[in-house]
C-alpha cells in the first residue's frame, strides 16, 4: 500500500504496511489530497516470461547465439575454429554473420564446447 500527499509546499509518500491510525491522521488533515494506492499487484517478473523477452529471443539467429556463447567464454573466433578442429577464423566468422550455415556437426560441437542446448546453434 501506498500514501501519497502532494500540496504546493508538501509531498509525502508512505509506502508499505501503513497503520490505519497513520491514515486516518493524514486524511483529516490533507483531505483530498490523500491519495492511498494499493500497488500489492506489482509482483516482480520473470524477464524470460515476458513478451518483450520472448520475442527478442525468437529473434536471435543460430549464428549471434554462437557469437553471444563465445564472447562470454572470451575465446576469440580463432580460438573457436581449433576447437572446433581447425576451422578458419573466417569460417567462423561468416557462421556468426548468418552468411554460412552452422552444420549439424559443429552445432553439436558448440553444444559440447559451451555446455548448452543443441537448439541454441540450429
Amino acid at each position: 500500500m501506498q500514501a501519497v500527499v502532494k500540496t504546493p509546499h508538501i509531498d509525502i509518500a508512505i509506502r508499505g504496511n501503513i497503520p490505519e491510525k497513520l491514515l486516518s491522521v493524514l486524511k483529516k488533515e490533507y483531505g483530498r489530497n490523500v491519495q492511498i494506492v494499493n500497488d500489492n499487484d506489482n509482483k516482480m517478473l520473470r524477464a524470460a516470461d515476458t513478451g518483450w523477452y520472448k520475442k527478442i529471443r525468437a529473434s536471435i539467429t543460430p549464428g549471434e547465439n554462437m557469437r553471444l556463447y563465445r564472447e562470454l567464454h572470451k575465446i576469440t573466433q580463432a580460438e573457436l575454429g581449433e576447437k572446433l578442429g581447425g576451422l578458419p577464423r573466417q569460417h567462423i566468422s561468416n557462421m556468426e554473420r548468418g552468411i554460412r550455415a552452422i552444420s549439424l556437426a559443429t552445432a553439436k560441437k558448440l553444444s559440447a564446447i559451451f555446455k548448452v542446448s543443441i537448439e541454441r546453434f540450429v
